[in-house]
């Protein structure tokens, strides 16, 4: 329940929404309320005197209590609605905002399908608890005490016998949402495990067909929908149950009122209009009863769904800026890394003991083998991931007492994984910029050697864009990345300078607008090219997480250390030569 409550707060936040619809639900029960009451009395006066002026009298205050009813309850519908439309609405833009909020490492450790399945099924959950729950739900409550109030009021000891059922139905009822939540709870996780199959299906379907793993998805996917669909089915037969009780308990419940309600109105404690009142009474609460069953089943679920969401709400990001940071201006890019460790869990660091300076405008190489922590240097700059030890400073500021948005303003990174949204190749270079004029765009595209290829399109820089660049090589999606850095201007620059899935003339054509894009920026460069490496100002290279060797390639070349043999080995033969025989041959190593 303290879930529960805690999702209330979204139903607040339109008080007068729920307010009005709680009004309209207090006036249908009233209206509903007088209805028995009226027959009652139309019996009794039909039975004693018969005057058909007095019955028609009744009889149209009936039809006019009716009608309010509709009315209001016509009213009850459509503000719950409207109040649980609203309230979804709030929820999955916090869920939203959250998620924008986060650091690298979350989505590092959560599944994309589990957090859309969230966004989606878990929202709807808590859609229909406060829709049909907080409002409806109530209803229960009111016409419960309302009826059991007129019964009391018209003979209470057939009110006792009414009313006899209802600790029986209540003690039901706190039974199974025991029961009801943890299976709901599974649900909700098999859903979301099933939607991350479909989703990793679908984005890797090239490689399914590739491998003619059809057989081996279809499986996978069937054994996940088929966990989903027997936990529904429990939890649907507990439901079930449920209300076939409370529809037992209510037939019962009706003929103890025959039986008893007979006796007294024999012993003339009771008028026949009074006991078909009685009946109508009962009559009227046939729908609650059965409803408390379905409720329960709604309010479980819907405490499962919002803890799933709340584990997201309440999720705390590695990565906060300060209440007091403050913006950083646009900077001339010296970069200062003291002592810096980086550990991504409690396990051992990712990179130890990082120290290094770089004046403005100069470039540095990141150089080693995977998993030495390149890219960890790469991510901690724009803050992606935060230091575990030391400071990363910028012009003498330290990273963590500036705001997020202007830090990532001065630092643009281009990475080798680009990723293209679903819309135009305007759109996409302009993206995350207000108010870019098509000219700078334009340029920006010229500088990247994208323009002449957009030009050639037959909508041009209006051209659409499918699911994730999908109609767009790979080197056209990594010029088009380019060309969304310079648009931005960055006086940092992060690249990954790696082109091994493009062809050589594109990959000569990236070299070139790279080299535009570097001109006067401070930049850092994941290198795995000869060309890079040999223009950098300062070659860091790494391994195990530590900085093992620094200095220009011709530095490092006399040193003859680890270097070294990383030329040797691989970067050399981009010269067009053979590396060393030394170096290649297991016997170098004094192997067999």
């Amino acid at each position: 329940m303290r879930v529960a409550l805690r999702l209330t707060k979204y139903a607040f936040r339109h008080k007068w929404h729920l307010i009005g619809a709680y009004l309209a639900m207090l006036a249908s029960t009233l209206a509903a309320m007088v209805i028995p009451r009226m027959l009652g009395s139309a019996i009794d006066e039909a039975l004693a005197s018969g005057l058909q002026s007095r019955l028609l009298a009744l009889a149209a205050v009936i039809l006019l209590f009716s009608a309010l009813r509709g009315v209001f309850s016509y009213a009850q519908r459509y503000l719950s609605e409207s109040l649980s439309q609203k309230s979804a609405y709030d929820l999955r833009n916090d869920f939203f905002r959250k998620l924008q909020s986060m650091s690298f490492s979350f989505f590092d450790r959560e599944q994309t399908g589990n957090l859309m399945s969230k966004a989606t099924q878990d929202v709807e959950a808590v859609r229909m608890f406060i829709s049909m729950g907080m409002v409806r739900g109530l209803s229960i409550f009111v016409m419960l005490g309302a009826v059991g109030g007129l019964m009391v009021a018209t003979n209470w000891r057939l009110a006792i016998v009414s009313m006899a059922f209802v600790p029986l139905v209540l003690w039901r009822a706190l039974a199974m949402s025991r029961v009801l939540r943890p299976t709901w709870m599974k649900v909700q996780a098999e859903t979301g495990a099933m939607t991350t199959t479909l989703q990793e299906n679908l984005a890797g379907m090239k490689v399914v067909k590739a491998f003619g793993a059809r057989g081996f998805e279809e499986a996978k996917f069937n054994a996940k929908a088929d966990s989903v669909a027997k936990l529904t089915y429990s939890a649907t037969r507990l439901f079930a149950s449920q209300g076939s009780l409370m529809t037992f308990i209510f037939t019962a419940a009706t003929g103890a009122i025959l039986w008893y309600g007979g006796r007294e109105v024999v012993a003339e404690r009771l008028t026949p209009g009074d006991l078909a009142a009685f009946i109508l009474y009962m009559g009227l609460l046939g729908m609650p009863i059965r409803m408390i069953g379905w409720m329960v089943n709604t309010v479980s679920r819907a405490a499962s769904a919002g803890q799933r969401l709340y584990d997201v709400l309440d999720a705390e990001s590695p990565v906060t800026e300060k209440p007091n940071a403050k913006p950083l201006r646009r900077v001339a890019g010296r970069v200062a890394f003291r002592n810096v460790s980086v550990s991504y869990d409690e396990a051992e660091s990712a990179v130890r003991n990082i120290d290094f300076d770089v004046k403005p405008g100069q470039m540095v190489a990141l150089l080693g083998g995977p998993g030495s922590g390149k890219s960890t240097i790469a991510h901690v700059i724009p803050r992606f991931y935060d230091v575990s030890e030391g400071g990363i400073s910028i012009d003498g500021a330290d990273v963590r007492e500036v705001t997020l948005a202007s830090l990532r303003k001065n630092v643009g990174i281009v990475m080798q994984d680009v990723f293209v949204f679903s819309a135009t190749i305007r759109d996409n270079i302009a993206y995350g910029l207000d108010e870019v004029s098509h000219d700078e765009v334009v340029r920006a595209a010229k500088i990247a050697q994208l323009h002449d290829f957009i030009e050639e399109l037959p909508d041009g820089y209006d051209s659409w864009v499918g699911e994730r660049g999908i109609t767009l090589s790979g080197g056209q999606r990594q010029r088009l990345a380019i060309a969304r850095t310079i648009l931005l201007d960055p006086p940092i620059l992060i690249l990954d300078d790696s082109t091994s899935s493009v062809d050589m003339a594109t990959e000569r054509r990236l070299q070139e607008a790279l080299e535009q894009v570097v001109k006067g920026r401070t930049t850092f460069v994941i290198a795995h090219r000869l060309s890079t490496v040999r223009s950098a100002d300062l070659i860091l290279v790494l391994e195990d997480g530590q900085i093992v060797e620094r200095g220009t390639h011709t530095q490092l070349l006399d040193l003859g250390g680890f270097y070294r043999s990383i030329y040797d080995m691989q970067l050399r033969p981009q010269e067009g030569g053979a590396a060393p025989v030394a170096a290649l041959s297991p016997a170098a190593g004094g192997g067999a």
